[in-house]
């Protein structure tokens, strides 16, 4: 999709277009990519009024009127570099001592030679909407030493939030990545195949459009909120971040915390609330929250109603209206939002013990809710207050919001509800106990190593805090872990827990994989009650659990579940929180903050501001500015230098699918004796193998190798792929090792021997992993290129052991089975070309019931036989496994 109407800016044109199936040719590698979709474009949205002028257009006419240069108030690029350099990196303390040392001073000549000095030039650049403090008086129900209730004065920070919807939806860095106006995606040209992932392609925008006269541009609103602490190790200091940002941006671009699409409008009071009796405080927390955020959101109800004409990053101005659509929070923070008590759903109305069933409960309503809450004030008792589960707050800051259902807008959260949650809290609770924590430990420790895989190599009991990335990383082993351990009931339930984890983290849905969604949640509630009988829970009335019943809903409604998830705003807390409080002095600690991220704000709009000019046509060249490189370096620290440059294989079938191989440009191991290939790389059959393949491959080539032959080896190969819409809106790269143990030597510490094992391709295909049909597993030995004695052969080739072609799934787990294939007795050995390795994958030993102590220790590949193809060791993985069953 374009940032802006394409063919013209004409409304009457627009309203008499037909609407028709589209595809969009791609413009650059991060804009808004049709990833081979079709668009049905809403005709009567968006439309661009006039042209403008965006904020960084105005700020370089006003420096070209005052002869200014682009880096002012700095007087050239390096002092630039130099202070955004400060700003970022250095506190300032640690910035005073810096321009007060004598080889700064008489080497450097800056202008500014002290912090002070320096700070009054970067508060000279143009910073984001201005901040401002309301004080709020808290009236409490405790009395004092005089007999008089007590108050409190609390500072409530805040900018305009319509403000900072101008600054996102006019900012030129985001015009490759910024949507107008909704549209109807498709897979096909015929439009039979809906898919759904950015929120214009969801149904809420589309429905809202038809509330707004014809050409209103809806800016929809995604709010986030929640507490944080500060004080890391002392202290009770916590702070209240409100963060926003809109759905016309790509979610890919929202959620990096870099690209600060994201941005903080406020914080919320966060004090104890003393001057309340104990009983009253949550209450009284409850009518503060909604308080201020009526104070914060105020602006947006007048815009929301009538409009306001904004400056778009095309250059081009609409009538935006901006409408609170999506809330991410935790589950108490929503519970606080809806004004619900945390016993009841902040969505529906499921009864309070109802939670753990399959029930096609009633969604709350705004209207009526708002109804009921003002008959509570006025002194009735409407019976629904109790039976909706409502606490007494009689003004909710969402009550004037226009076009807001503040109940459908809480969004998916997958970290706390099904990692932290459903995952962790429970699935992995149950089956401790049903196995045992030993016998689960020794399971964790028998898994096979993985490139990028955490290997709990002292299981998990001895882990005392998690998070969200350890929780991911126990789901993506957690299967074949349990197959054999437990009964095949309890399998199926995680499974079908797992299988509903992976279907909601795809970043592109359609109607099947919303339709597999509910399918997985349905298959745990056939099968829940093999946990009761077993005596390991009492009930399924778990909140997170419910919660699930709503995913379905919900990304029909705003898109893809990734576009919403809690832990970007957990990420944000560092910058503009944690940081923020490092940076004062501790005491009246709010307005330093402030200040420091205003600060902080400027020097990357500025930074952003002349990276901008020195793409315009007029714009100055910045030879000192950095951009993201496309490096190729690792970071495992014992892959060496040969890493260091790396170099594409030449031209090979595979890179007219898109897909490329990258080998280092030095080998690790040049002129490899055959003796060491097959001893420190367990090639056994090494030479027959390699004559087998110049057979095929070199008919012409009358040389036979043998001992005397050496070969270039190397320790690994990396498959660049194209990005999968479903998976990754970037290129996946993917590692395969071939390396042998490393003694120690020295102080240097040893290495175990990492031979990956790897899908081969044995048929035709294409350059994304679609299904596993046509593939083969295969362990990945030595990794080398034929010496130039047996003729010019361009491409790398690699050992391979293969395994038998896939069986038949496991009923209770659906995980394929492989094992060791031999031929003659001896281990199925082939040479093929690196570029028939398709991608890494994972195979995970059949345990049984008790595991085998030779599988501990690393060596699971070598000590076992029979495997389970572990179909969860990614969501692509997890996609073509599921598509051939």
């Amino acid at each position: 999709m374009r940032s802006s109407p394409d063919v013209d800016h004409n409304p009457t044109d627009k309203k008499n277009r037909r609407v028709t199936v589209e595809e969009v040719d791609d413009e650059d590698t991060t804009s808004l990519t049709n990833n081979g979709r079709y668009f049905e474009p809403q005709p009567d949205a968006g439309w661009a009024q006039h042209k403008g002028e965006t904020t960084f257009e105005r700020y370089r006419r006003e420096q070209h009127e005052e002869s200014e240069e682009p880096w002012a108030p700095f007087e050239n690029v390096e002092e630039w570099s130099l202070a955004q350099w400060l700003v970022k990196n250095l506190g300032q303390t640690q910035t005073d001592e810096f321009l007060k040392l004598p080889i700064t001073q008489n080497r450097s000549n800056l202008p500014f030679h002290n912090n002070r000095s320096f700070l009054q030039r970067v508060d000279g650049l143009p910073h984001g909407p201005a901040w401002s403090c309301k004080k709020v008086s808290v009236h409490g129900n405790r009395e004092g030493e005089n007999g008089e209730l007590l108050e409190e004065e609390v500072e409530l920070w805040s900018r305009d939030p319509v403000e900072c919807v101008k600054e996102l939806i006019g900012n030129p860095s985001f015009k490759a990545d910024m949507a107008y106006a909704p549209a109807r995606a498709y897979s096909d040209a015929a439009g039979e195949h809906r898919v759904i992932d950015e929120m214009w392609t969801a149904d809420w925008w589309a429905e809202k459009q038809k509330a707004f006269p014809d050409g209103a541009t809806i800016a929809p609103i995604i709010l986030a909120s929640d507490k944080t602490s500060l004080s890391q190790f002392r202290g009770d200091k916590s702070a209240w971040p409100v963060y926003m940002s809109i759905g016309n941006i790509a979610k890919a671009k929202r959620r990096q915390a870099s690209a600060r699409a994201t941005v903080l409008i406020g914080y919320l009071p966060a004090g104890k609330l003393d001057c309340f009796t104990h009983d009253a405080r949550s209450l009284a927390g409850y009518w503060l929250f909604h308080h201020c955020m009526s104070l914060l959101l105020q602006p947006l109800i007048a815009a929301g109603n009538d409009g306001v004409d904004m400056v778009c990053a095309d250059s081009w101005t609409r009538r935006v209206y901006p409408i609170l659509a999506a809330y991410v929070a935790d589950f108490p923070e929503q519970c606080l939002v809806s004004c619900c008590k945390e016993n009841r759903c902040p969505k529906c109305l499921v009864g309070a013990n109802e939670r753990g069933e399959v029930l096609d409960s009633v969604m709350r309503d705004p209207e009526s809710t708002k109804n009921i809450l003002e008959k509570r004030k006025k002194g009735q008792h409407p019976p629904e207050f109790e039976e909706n589960g409502l606490r007494a707050v009689y003004k909710p800051f969402w009550a004037d919001m226009p076009h807001a259902d503040i109940f459908l807008a809480f969004t998916p959260d997958l970290l706390h509800q099904i990692h932290k949650g459903v995952f962790k809290d429970h699935l992995v609770k149950w089956c401790v106990e049903i196995i045992g924590e030993e016998e689960v430990d020794a399971r964790f420790k028998a898994i096979p190593d993985y490139p990028g895989l955490r290997h709990f190599k002292k299981g998990i009991s001895t882990v005392k805090q998690w998070t969200g990335s350890e929780h991911k990383e126990m789901q993506r082993v957690i299967i074949g872990l349990l197959a054999g351990a437990v009964p095949s009931q309890v399998l199926v339930v995680a499974r079908s827990i797992l299988d509903f984890s992976y279907y909601a983290q795809l970043q592109m849905h359609t109607a099947e994989s919303l339709e597999a969604l509910q399918t997985a949640l349905a298959g745990f509630h056939a099968n829940k009650d093999v946990i009761k009988e077993l005596g390991i829970c009492d009930h399924f009335n778990i909140p997170k659990l419910h919660q699930l019943t709503h995913y379905v809903q919900s990304i029909s409604l705003f898109g893809a579940a990734d576009g919403f998830n809690t832990e970007l705003p957990e990420r944000l807390h560092i910058d503009f929180a944690k940081n923020s409080y490092r940076a004062s002095n501790k005491r009246d600690y709010e307005e330093q903050m402030i200040l420091w991220l205003q600060r902080q704000e400027a020097v990357f709009l500025h930074g952003r501001y002349l990276d901008w000019l020195s793409r315009e046509p007029a714009g100055w060249t910045n030879s000192h500015s950095h951009s993201d490189s496309d490096s190729d370096s690792d970071s495992d620290s014992d892959l060496g230098s040969e890493e260091a440059a790396e170099v594409a294989i030449a031209a090979t079938p595979t890179e007219k699918l898109g897909a490329r191989h990258v080998l280092a440009k030095t080998p690790a191991h040049p002129h490899q004796s055959v003796r060491d290939i097959m001893v420190a790389h367990g090639a056994t059959d090494f030479l027959p193998a390699l004559h087998s393949f110049l057979r095929t491959h070199l008919p012409n080539n009358t040389l036979v190798p043998g001992v005397q032959d050496r070969f270039d080896v190397y320790r690994q190969v990396i498959i660049v792929t194209p990005s999968a819409p479903q998976v990754s809106e970037a290129p996946m790269r993917r590692r395969i090792r071939a390396t042998p143990k490393k003694l120690a030597s020295g102080w240097k510490s040893g290495s175990p021997a990492r031979f990956d094992m790897a899908l081969i391709s044995v048929g035709p295909r294409t350059s994304h992993l679609r299904t596993l049909d046509g593939l083969r597993v295969g362990q990945v030995r030595a990794i080398f290129t034929i010496p130039r004695q047996f003729g010019e052969y361009p491409r790398a080739l690699a050992y391979i052991e293969l395994f038998t072609p896939f069986r038949a799934p496991d009923p209770s787990s659906q995980m394929r089975q492989v094992s060791r294939s031999t031929r003659q007795f001896r281990c199925n050995a082939v040479v093929i070309h690196v570029d028939d390795i398709v991608r890494p994958c994972h195979l995970i030993p059949k345990m049984g019931e008790s595991v085998d102590l030779r599988l501990i220790g690393g060596n699971a590949y070598e000590a076992a036989n029979d495997f389970y193809f572990n179909d969860f060791i990614d969501v692509e993985m997890f996609c073509a496994s599921v598509t051939s069953i």
